[in-house]
């Protein structure tokens, strides 16, 4: 059997980036529904002294997933196996990790959708049945083996939820969705955080860093650290509300949370197409940026927040997007919908 390399693609690099995650469900800011729901599956899991059953969380990047992940683990006082989908490419690698779970233990497995759908097969009885079976060598030699594996927890991650098969979506017990933060929720992080860090911050200083950090927990942490470095060399070493929207100002990032490239994204939307509809390779080409990150990095938080709209024709631009760049929205642009 092949070892493969367990790893974190989200997993903290430092030991200041440990201390940042929450290692309990006390510790965790937001989400209140997704955590409630796995409070309670981890209490009736330690119950019956059980293991606990599947679950998928699944939702945009850097809101929790990989933190919940192991805040599940501490929980249920078990060790926490990760790995992320691409890198088990056979059948051993996915035997090395689950022979390996002790019971009860938890294997996390990030980017779930992106397991080969070999793999997939091989991953329904394990986690049905706790067995595995394995088909060692080719032709007429080829024979099946089967494991008997220990009662463990999958966990899986996912940014793209859509892109996971019906059968494996079915065999986890648990789905949850998480959205992202506001800022009120946002504010408690980076006050968590910069304690954890040492820094001083105000309560204005605080907020200006949330309503930048484009609803996502690990956007705050890394605003955080800007502005960290910022007020240590040029203000004292305090965080202020002044002090915050200097230091983003300089990394060029607004009052919305607006980078540079999503302000050439609607400033090409509306000057370069007419406010669209426009092809998203178009528009790529147009800003100087690949269509895949045009399309899983920027254009969500511009969806999210009312300034850009998908169509069956492309992209285009909301009233919104006009008034951002100080322009007053034409009458043929698509109107604002309600919620």
């Amino acid at each position: 059997m092949s070892d493969i390399p367990v790893t974190d693609p989200e997993a903290p690099e430092t030991p200041l980036d440990v201390s940042l995650r929450p290692p309990l469900f006390e510790e965790f800011t937001g989400q209140e529904r997704t955590v409630e729901r796995l409070q309670l599956l981890v209490e009736a899991a330690m119950q019956r002294g059980d293991a606990l059953q599947h679950i998928l969380l699944s939702g945009p990047p850097g809101l929790g997933k990989t933190t919940l992940a192991y805040i599940i683990g501490n929980a249920m006082g078990v060790e926490v196996r990760t790995t992320s989908g691409p890198m088990i490419e056979k059948a051993g690698d996915l035997a090395g990790l689950l022979t390996n779970i002790e019971k009860g233990g938890v294997l996390f497995i990030d980017e779930i959708h992106r397991l080969q759908p070999a793999i997939e097969e091989y991953l329904y009885p394990a986690m049905e049945d706790f067995k595995l079976d394995i088909v060692i060598d080719q032709g007429p030699s080829a024979r099946s083996v089967r494991l008997n594996l220990a009662s463990f927890t999958l966990i899986g991650a996912t940014t793209r939820a859509g892109m996971i098969s019906a059968p494996l979506r079915s065999r986890f017990g648990m789905t949850c969705r998480l959205d992202y933060y506001d800022a009120l929720h946002l504010q408690q992080i980076v006050t968590r955080s910069a304690g954890l860090m040492g820094v001083e911050i105000t309560e204005d200083g605080a907020l200006e860093i949330a309503r930048r950090s484009r609803g996502t927990p690990r956007v705050t942490n890394n605003l955080l650290r800007w502005v960290r470095d910022y007020a240590q060399v040029r203000e004292g070493g305090i965080i202020t509300g002044p002090v915050a929207i200097k230091a983003l100002t300089m990394l060029e990032i607004d009052e919305d949370g607006f980078d540079e490239m999503d302000k050439r994204i609607i400033e090409g939307l509306v000057s370069l197409f007419d406010g669209g509809p426009v092809g998203l390779a178009s528009l790529a080409v147009a800003i100087g940026e690949e269509p895949g990150t045009l399309e899983e990095v920027h254009e969500p938080y511009l969806i999210m927040q009312g300034y850009v709209k998908r169509t069956p024709q492309g992209r285009v631009a909301m009233p919104r997007a006009y008034r951002k760049l100080g322009l007053e929205p034409p009458k043929s642009a698509p109107q604002e919908e309600l919620f």
